[in-house]
Parts: C-alpha cells; sequence; structure tokens
C-alpha cells in the first residue's frame, strides 16, 4: 500500500506492506535510524516518536495508521545547523546516557512530556518516563535532564 507520512517536516511517499510497523518505516525505507527498535513489545520505549506531537512507540504502529500524519522522530528536533534541542542538550549537560541505546526514546517522551507539562515536578518527569527503559544509569540523571529543559533548577 502507498503511505504519505511528514516526517520530520518532510513528505514521504512510499509503497510498503500493509504490517509494516513505524519504526521499520524509519528506519528502512526513510533511513532515519535514530529510532531504535528495542522488545517490539512496547516494554522499552526504545522506538518513541512523536506522532501528530504525541509520543508512540512505533513497535507497535503500523505505517498505514501513520499515513497522513506527521512523525518527529530524534533526527527531527535539532534546529538549523547544530543546534540541539532543549531537551537533547540537557540530557548531554546532566549526562543523561550511557550506552545511549535507550536516550532516543527517552527524548522523546520528556519532549512530549514538556509539551503537556512545561514545569513538571521530579516525580510527574518519573511517572512519564515509567514505559521507558534504561538499564545504565538509574534514571537520576535523566530526570535531572528534563527538569534542566523545563528551566527549573536541578538538584544535585
Amino acid at each position: 500500500m502507498k503511505v504519505t507520512i511528514e516526517v520530520n517536516g518532510r513528505p514521504t511517499v512510499e509503497d510498503v506492506e500493509d504490517r509494516t510497523l513505524l519504526v521499520h518505516y524509519l528506519r528502512e525505507t526513510v533511513g532515519l535510524t535514530g529510532t531504535n527498535v528495542g522488545c517490539d513489545t512496547t516494554s522499552c520505549g526504545a522506538c518513541t516518536v512523536l506522532l501528530d506531537g504525541e509520543s508512540v512507540k512505533s513497535c507497535t504502529v503500523l505505517a498505514a495508521q501513520a499515513d497522513g500524519h506527521r512523525v518527529t522522530t530524534v533526527e527531527g528536533l535539532a534546529g538549523e545547523g547544530d543546534d540541539l534541542h532543549p531537551v537533547q542538550r540537557a540530557f548531554s549537560n546532566q549526562h543523561g546516557l550511557q550506552c545511549g541505546f535507550c536516550t532516543p526514546g527517552m527524548i522523546m517522551a520528556s519532549v512530549s512530556l514538556l509539551a503537556d507539562n512545561p514545569t513538571p515536578s521530579r516525580q510527574q518527569v518519573r511517572n512519564a518516563l515509567e514505559g521507558n527503559l534504561c538499564r545504565c544509569t538509574g534514571y537520576h540523571n535523566i530526570v535531572n535532564a528534563v527538569i534542566e529543559a523545563s528551566g527549573q533548577e536541578v538538584d544535585r
């Protein structure tokens, strides 16, 4: 089937099998590999992207379901040139990553959280990110990164 999906502000029109998952469309068809394939069961959140501004786990969304919609991946957050998105910058500043595998999904879920709640508490950040797993960091620095990106003072 033919799908038309706006990805990171650019239209894409591709023929795909009707069972193609959005994560595979983004990685294999469009060539954007920042969205990771983790568990394929919605358990880890490594594949989180924004679909019309809302975070979704792209391993459970068919490309056909995204037809006619907007998708933003981690590659689409940065501004012109090398300008990082404030959440990307905060993850770097606060050392909110180690191996980096969960980072794209964590960043996208954080962007969605901050769009809905610009000044979340630490507990609200933890609750919002509970569907995204990290096996390396212990989450403390990830929470600090979201707090920094919100413009609040980071507790040490």
